[in-house]
């Protein structure tokens, strides 16, 4: 069995129901060039009296799913009913939310050199985009000064 790469995992919300059919393009692309593959996906929505109901690809609207069709998503089970209900759970109400598993194909020959060389994870953390953006800004200003 081949070594996998990094697999990690994100669930994005979408207040107001607004998941649109450019998301999946934008996998596409990143699937097609190697960098990731598509493990898992799944889709939840949060009704505007609080139901929360699990969705098929065949609910989502048509531009959506054409896109996801594209990606070769291997369903493998990572994510699970209670995974997809509890996410669900924390949506606010009239929202929706898709969950992606995905392999970091690009780190794969990095990350079995790590294994290889008796390496051990101790953090991973990912910092959010806001706060990168702000360092950007000020290191910015700074050398502008």
């Amino acid at each position: 069995m081949d070594e996998i790469g990094p697999v990690d995992y994100a669930i994005i919300a979408f207040p107001g129901n607004k998941f649109r059919g450019e998301v999946a393009p934008a996998l596409a692309d990143l699937v097609e060039a190697g960098e990731i593959r598509l493990i898992d996906v799944a889709f939840v929505g949060k009704a505007a009296d609080g139901e929360v109901v699990a969705m098929e690809l065949m609910e989502l609207d048509p531009d959506v799913q054409e896109g996801l069709d594209r990606l070769g998503i291997e369903v493998q089970g990572l994510l699970n009913e209670d995974d997809v209900m509890d996410a669900g759970a924390a949506l606010e109400p009239n929202s929706s939310a898709a969950l992606l598993v995905w392999e970091n194909v690009w780190a794969r020959r990095v990350t079995q050199a790590l294994r290889d060389a008796g390496g051990v994870l101790l953090a991973f953390d990912r910092l959010p985009h806001e706060v990168v953006q702000a360092a950007r800004e000020w290191a910015l200003e700074q050398a502008n000064a």
